[in-house]
Formats: C-alpha cells, sequence, structure tokens
C-alpha cells in the first residue's frame, strides 16, 4: 500500500457498468484528502442492446473528456450462475468503457465487488445500506447519492484511492 500522503495529487473516476444505467463519480484526492468533484450517471436509453451500447459509449467519452481523470476504476464482472445472461449483457458496457478509457490513454484499474465491500467496510458482504453508510460517513453526505449506481461508483473510487494505486 502507498502512503497517501506521498501523493501529490490525482483524479479518479469510479464506474459502476450498466447496461441500463451506469453510475460514475470523480474524486480529487490531494495528499490524504478526498473531495467528490461530480457524480451521476449515463443512461443507456431505450434503445435495443446496440444504442444503449453506444449511448453509455459516447456518455463516457464526454465524461472523460469533460473531467479529465488521471486514472479510471471499474467493478470487475460478477457472474451468478442462476443468471449468465446478465454477465454477458453486462460485459458489452464494460468493454465499451474499457474502451473509451484506452482511447484517452487513462490507466484503468479493475475491482471485484467483495474487494471494494472489504476495503469500504471490513465486510467483503456488505449489504447496499453498508456501503451507502460508508459513503456518506467518508464524505459527510447527509443521505446517500441517488440512484444506488452513483453510491456504487463512488465507493469504487475510493476503494482505488484508499488502495493507493500509483500512476
Amino acid at each position: 500500500m502507498v502512503d497517501k500522503s506521498l501523493i501529490q495529487s490525482r483524479r479518479i473516476l469510479g464506474i459502476d457498468p450498466g447496461v441500463n444505467i451506469t453510475g460514475y463519480g470523480v474524486l480529487d484526492q490531494r495528499a490524504n484528502k478526498l473531495m467528490i468533484v461530480e457524480a451521476g450517471v449515463i443512461r443507456g436509453g431505450k434503445a435495443e442492446l446496440p444504442g444503449k451500447i453506444k449511448s453509455i459509449y459516447e456518455g463516457i467519452k464526454e465524461l472523460i473528456d469533460s473531467v479529465n481523470p488521471d486514472q479510471v476504476a471499474i467493478e470487475k464482472l460478477y457472474s451468478h450462475y442462476a443468471h449468465p445472461m446478465t454477465s454477458i449483457i453486462m460485459g458489452h458496457a464494460r468493454g465499451v468503457i474499457c474502451l473509451a478509457a484506452s482511447q484517452s490513454d487513462i490507466p484503468l484499474y479493475h475491482y471485484a465487488s467483495t474487494k471494494i465491500k472489504k476495503v469500504l467496510t471490513g465486510n467483503g458482504r456488505a449489504s447496499k445500506e453498508q456501503m451507502q453508510s460508508a459513503i456518506c460517513r467518508e464524505f459527510n453526505l447527509p443521505h446517500p447519492p441517488e440512484p444506488n449506481d452513483v453510491a456504487d461508483a463512488l465507493a469504487i473510487a475510493l476503494c482505488h484511492a484508499y488502495l493507493g494505486k500509483e500512476y
């Protein structure tokens, strides 16, 4: 783990990929201080899958161009044996997000949801409520960001900041 006091500053874009809703959170890290710059969602729209994927790609490219992150952190793909199609569809969203980051020459880091939960709460199987509480506590927020995808994206960026991945 890198001593956070050695890090001058960096901007981290955390992304919670989804085909219908992709959450994002942008954090500035200066020494050992973290600040939310921007957070929100990119919607896939009502189109069929190719249109949704195009909307996500264009939204991520526009976001990268506007916030100019130093690093991108994204949740790894998770596959539940009962719903294999969900992970296949989600792979499309992750693919265009990875492409957008790569085209902008931004380092991309992947984190399993259990790792993110463990880093933020100490429990790799933490509930949504526990994760939202951790985000509220870290950033002194009166209530969790809505929708949940935004809180998840902030958690991904925060996990990356805590782990101190160098750039």
